[in-house]
């Protein structure tokens, strides 16, 4: 034991800052999740006072999320959301990964991709003030052109049918860049060997692609669309509740779990019922890396995560 330690000291030393993260901010505070199973006060004697002078309700706080006439249509919306965002997502970043690998003039690449990765910086905040110069009533420029072409403007913040596309696409946008170096960098990891003999056997350029990149790309898919499945009840706040500006006609199509909690928590200042959503998201995501794991360990055991 002792011997394994002073042989890879300097590798345990690199993730040391990281496992100091990971023990400050996502075990020490699990301590708090049982604040979800009780009617949280707040008590002279700060938070472990309050904590432990505060009723125990069991599973009343979880009812906040299904008693709701609202319920199935934030489950709805979120797990509708995610299913499209990983659909859309790992295939545009597979896509866009591939062309910018085959780009033969690579200083043109590296222009391409930076300008993609550039939105994956922004507040959503920002990309809210983007979406609404584009999309305001009065002088957005989406309406001024409709208006130049003869056409009748339209009021995106009060027509919640085009919105689903529209988050489609904003989302995108943003984390396309990010998601693309995930798979150009496996795509540069691969032999270029392959490559040279599948151009000695004529193997066309669509050939290379189909029977070396993709079966390479096959398990880093697999692995980041099984993490991706397990965030599936949890929503992207900023993209939800900025963009549309907090519209109440888009309600229907806009609001989700996240955003549901944020208000209810903000309308009746209830910790205990916030705590239980975000544990019953946390839950349902294990629930569902482990599901889809061993589903993909039966089909191919090779590409599971464990």
């Amino acid at each position: 034991m002792t011997s394994n330690i002073k042989r890879n000291f300097a590798l345990l030393l690199m993730i040391l800052p990281g496992a100091i993260w990971l023990i400050v901010f996502k075990y020490l505070p699990m301590f708090g999740v049982v604040i979800a199973f009780k009617d949280f006060r707040y008590f002279p004697g700060g938070f472990i006072n309050s904590l432990l002078k505060s009723d125990w309700v069991g599973f009343d706080n979880f009812k906040f999320l299904f008693s709701s006439s609202d319920a199935f249509i934030i489950v709805r919306n979120t797990i509708c959301y995610n299913a499209v965002f990983i659909l859309t997502g790992t295939i545009l970043s597979v896509a866009f990964a591939i062309m910018l690998n085959e780009m033969t003039r690579k200083k043109l690449s590296k222009i391409y991709q930076t300008s993609m990765f550039f939105p994956y910086f922004l507040s959503w905040v920002i990309v809210s003030y983007f979406v609404y110069t584009f999309l305001s009533l009065d002088k957005g420029i989406v309406n001024n052109i409709l208006v130049s072409l003869g056409m009748d403007k339209i009021s995106w913040y009060s027509e919640p049918g085009k919105w689903p596309l529209l988050l489609v696409f904003i989302n995108n946008w943003k984390n396309l860049g990010y998601s693309i170096v995930f798979y150009l960098a496996a795509i540069c990891g691969i032999d270029k060997a392959y490559y040279e003999s599948a151009m000695l056997d004529g193997a066309t350029k669509w050939q290379q692609i189909k029977h070396i990149t993709l079966p390479h790309l096959k398990p880093l898919i697999i692995t980041l669309t099984i993490l991706a499945i397990g965030r599936i009840f949890s929503a992207d706040f900023g993209l939800f509740y900025n963009v549309p500006k907090e519209s109440g006609p888009l309600f229907p199509v806009t609001n989700v779990i996240d955003t549901y909690v944020y208000r209810g928590l903000i309308k009746s200042g209830d910790v205990g019922m916030s705590t239980a959503a975000g544990l019953f998201q946390s839950f349902v995501g294990f629930i569902l890396i482990m599901v889809t794991n061993g589903i993909v360990r039966k089909v191919d055991k090779e590409n599971a995560i464990f």
